[in-house]
C-alpha cells in the first residue's frame, strides 16, 4: 500500500458517532481499517477474553473501509487485526475513539479506548487514544477531527516506535478552543456511590454511580489544561513501576 495503513478502534462500539467522525479523519491521511467492538466496552480497561470464543464479522458500516465488530472487548480487537487479521500487514498507527466522555487523569486506568491504544503500543506501534469531554449522541466532534488529522500526521511521521499519547478535547466550539499543550496526567479520582435497589424478585442488586472528584490543579496536569481551554495531550506508557520510590523501599529487600 502506498498510504499508510491505520487501525481505528474504540470502546463506545463500531455503531457509535465518535468512531465515524474518525474514520472520516483517517480516510483523508491513509488507509483506514476499523476492527472494534460489536456493543459499548466503556470501563473494561485492558481486559481481555479467555473464557469465550472471540467472533469477527465484516460489516458495511463505513463506506468502502474494510470493517470488523468484535464480539470481545477493545484489547481483543487490537490483539485481532495485529495477530489475525493484518498479521502478514505493517500497522503504521492505532486510532482509538473519538470517545465521548473525558480520559483525563486517572480514567485511563479504567478506560477501554486508551487500553486498546496502549496494547498497540505494547506491539511497538505507535497509538492515540482521542476523547471529547461531551457524553451527548449529538456531539459535535469538528475540533476533535481538526486537531486530530494534525496529531495523526505528525505521529506518522515519528521515526521512535510505541509512543502512546493520551488526548483530551474539551467540549467547547472551535474557535474557542485556545491550542494543544503536552501534559503530565493529572490527579483527578472516582468517588463511587453504590445504589442499591431490589429487583421484581426480591434480590439485590447493586448500580454505580459516582462523581470526578478533579482535587488539585497542578499547572502542567491535563485537568488544568482542559479547564482552560486547550486540547490536552499526555504522553503515556504501560510501565507502571513506581521509580521514585524504588530506592525509598530498597529496606524491603533480604
Amino acid at each position: 500500500m502506498d498510504k499508510p495503513l491505520i487501525l481505528v478502534t474504540n470502546d463506545d462500539g463500531i455503531f457509535a458517532p465518535g468512531i465515524k467522525a474518525l474514520v472520516d479523519v483517517v480516510k483523508k491521511i491513509g488507509t483506514p481499517v476499523v476492527v472494534a467492538p460489536d456493543k459499548p466496552q466503556s470501563g473494561q480497561g485492558h481486559a481481555i477474553t479467555i473464557t469465550e470464543p472471540l467472533r469477527l464479522k465484516k460489516v458495511e458500516q463505513f463506506d468502502d473501509v474494510l470493517s470488523y465488530a468484535c464480539s470481545g472487548t477493545p484489547v481483543d480487537c487490537v490483539k485481532l487485526a495485529k495477530n489475525i487479521l493484518f498479521k502478514d500487514q505493517t500497522i503504521d498507527l492505532c486510532v482509538s475513539g473519538v470517545n465521548h466522555g473525558s480520559n483525563a487523569a486517572l480514567n485511563i486506568l479504567y478506560s477501554g479506548t486508551m487500553s486498546a491504544a496502549m496494547e498497540a503500543s505494547i506491539e511497538g506501534i505507535n497509538s492515540i487514544g482521542f476523547s471529547l469531554l461531551d457524553f451527548s449522541f449529538e456531539a459535535d466532534f469538528t475540533a476533535a477531527m481538526h486537531y486530530g488529522e494534525i496529531l495523526i500526521n505528525r505521529l506518522l511521521k515519528e521515526k521512535q516506535k510505541g509512543i502512546l499519547l493520551n488526548v483530551n478535547i474539551p467540549k467547547l466550539p472551535m474557535s474557542d478552543i485556545k491550542g494543544m499543550k503536552i501534559c503530565k496526567q493529572g490527579e483527578g479520582r472516582w468517588v463511587e456511590n453504590y445504589k442499591e435497589n431490589i429487583d421484581p424478585r426480591g434480590g439485590v442488586y447493586y448500580w454505580l454511580d459516582g462523581d470526578f472528584e478533579k482535587g488539585q490543579y497542578d499547572k502542567d496536569s491535563d485537568l488544568n489544561a482542559l479547564k482552560d481551554g486547550y486540547i490536552s495531550i499526555v504522553p503515556s506508557q504501560h510501565d507502571l513501576t513506581d521509580y521514585k520510590n524504588m530506592k525509598n523501599l530498597s529496606y524491603l529487600e533480604v
